[in-house]
């Protein structure tokens, strides 16, 4: 690993351009297509290797492992990792302590060089990242690109965006003062991210959080260890110093409380469940002895995401939408569309188009490229499975309704559709984090939007109208963080749709967007006197 003396690599001219997002790979190019299964046989090489903690740079093991499997073939150990613990809690606080006194002092450029760094070995390394995706948390190949491709926007945005936020300056100068507005690194970060995203989130909140010049400890979530473990290693290589960022593999009770607990953490950015988000504002919120600072949260938390569609819509664009958000990675994205609220004038053709696309949904190992893979473990499975029992009561099973037991081994399960469920139900209400859509009737437009706000969530939502004046109602009414019309509501780019909820889906953190990196900041208001 770097010391904390590296030389930052040198400036490469692509560093000076504008942002612009990661291209997606074109998996129908023969090429494309022939470099990914190369990469997922490299990688099936590597699976079951052993990983440990790095704690200031020390690589450390323990008695207790975290192994990850592969939820398509529960048998195949993707990674065995070591397992941090209380006692490992107040070394990673010191070495990112004393990592913090150098690092957030260290000049801007050179936190910003690292990032650009990074950049290039991700796309250098871009297919193999991609195939540990498939393999650890069962992604299918266009969504393991475009989880890659955001990581590398966060890489390339948030190094932009740091230089942007050093350049702020006071809004008036007074006669004879020079009046000066910076930001400065917070302190230590506890960085807690989910296992659906589990390279660009992590990545994300990780990389917002050392370009401010602060330290971090990373507690990956225990379903998706291994790409953690591969971006840590690709921040030594670019030159992280020691203790930047300390890989902490753990149980969220022990390790993960203990953390958010310690005085010395300065915030705690974390996205998953409303529980676990609820639960680490609470103890965040508990001042400790030792404690000098009221600790941040930035949360980003779940939702029970709408598309309402209105009458007058093109149905063979709605459907594909629906279908589309729903099912893209097994309905495991807190943006997922689990609520399809449809005027009653149209809901009959919309369910019978709906079935058809449905029922054409792959499901299997997604090393083949399947539409759809496993949830990503058991306890999930019998979950969902349980939603989907309680919405055969509750509703009309249209399609779907069981496990997928002729895809494998794995935890699949058929993508269902229940229809003629009622507003405030169990599953019109809660999160299901699996492929189950509650589809809605209702009265008009207005009627649509009134179901579609009545949850404790606001986090996406999508219209599709071709009336002008209903769009507008929708902008103003409908109570989400990121809206969208006449498309489905999942697939957020970085930089067009920061992203982040309303109510118990988060503190509004808009990740990719141009206020995030104030998060991981405080701000100074100098004044000085001309003499």
């Amino acid at each position: 690993m770097a010391t904390l003396e590296a030389p930052a690599p040198p400036r490469t001219r692509a560093h000076e351009a504008q942002f612009r997002n990661e291209p997606s790979v074109d998996f129908s190019r023969s090429d494309s297509a022939r470099e990914m299964r190369a990469a997922l046989d490299r990688v099936r090489g590597q699976l079951g290797r052993e990983y440990d903690l790095v704690i200031g740079g020390h690589r450390i093991r323990t008695a207790d492992k975290i192994r990850s499997v592969n939820p398509a073939r529960p048998s195949q150990i993707v990674g065995i990792h070591q397992k941090a613990g209380k006692e490992h809690v107040e070394p990673a606080m010191q070495a990112a302590l004393t990592a913090f006194e150098s690092w957030s002092r260290m000049p801007l450029e050179k936190r910003v060089e690292l990032l650009f760094r990074a950049a290039e070995l991700l796309r250098e390394r871009k297919f193999e990242l991609m195939a540990w995706l498939v393999y650890e948390v069962s992604k299918n190949w266009a969504e393991a690109d475009a989880d890659i491709a955001e990581t590398i926007d966060f890489c390339e945005l948030y190094a932009r965006e740091a230089l942007r936020l050093e350049n702020v300056d006071a809004l008036v100068q007074l006669p004879g003062e020079h009046d000066q507005l910076f930001y400065i690194p917070l302190g230590v970060g506890a960085v807690i991210p989910p296992w659906n995203f589990p390279c660009a989130i992590m990545a994300g909140m990780t990389l917002a959080s050392i370009v401010c010049g602060n330290t971090v400890i990373l507690k990956p979530s225990s379903d998706s260890p291994t790409i953690a473990g591969k971006f840590v290693e690709i921040l030594e290589e670019a030159g992280m110093p020691e203790g930047v960022v300390n890989f902490c593999p753990g149980s969220g009770a022990s390790f993960g409380d203990a953390i958010v607990a310690h005085p010395k953490t300065r915030y705690i950015a974390f996205t998953g469940s409303r529980e676990v988000g609820l639960h680490i504002n609470k103890v965040a919120a508990d001042r400790v002895p030792g404690q000098i600072w009221i600790k941040r949260t930035i949360l980003e938390m779940g939702g029970k995401d709408a598309i309402v569609v209105d009458a007058d819509a093109d149905l063979d664009s709605v459907v594909e939408g629906v279908a589309t958000a729903a099912f893209g990675f097994q309905g495991q994205k807190c943006s997922a569309c689990s609520r399809a609220i449809i005027d009653e004038r149209i809901s009959d053709k919309f369910l019978e188009r709906l079935k058809d696309r449905v029922e054409r949904i792959s499901i299997g190992d997604p090393a083949t490229n399947t539409n759809m893979g496993a949830v990503i473990n058991e306890s999930s499975m019998k979950s969902i499975l349980n939603y989907i029992e309680i919405g055969k009561r509750e509703g009309r099973l249209i399609t779907g309704g069981e496990r997928a037991t002729k895809a494998g081994e794995g935890f699949f399960i058929q993508p269902t559709v229940i229809a003629d469920i009622q507003p405030k139900s169990k599953l019109e209400q809660e999160e299901i984090f699996g492929p189950v859509l509650a589809v809605i009737k209702s009265r008009n437009f207005e009627h649509g939007l009134e179901i579609a706000n009545d949850t404790e969530f606001g986090l996406t939502g999508a219209v599709y109208t071709g009336s002008r004046e209903k769009i507008e109602i929708a902008k103003r009414e409908f109570h989400v963080g990121n809206l969208y019309i006449n498309r489905k509501c999942t697939g957020a780019i970085v930089g067009a749709h920061p992203f982040g909820g309303f109510n118990m889906s988060g503190t509004d953190s808009k990740a990719g967007g141009p206020d995030y990196l104030n998060l991981f900041t405080q701000a100074k208001s100098v004044g000085e006197k001309i003499i």
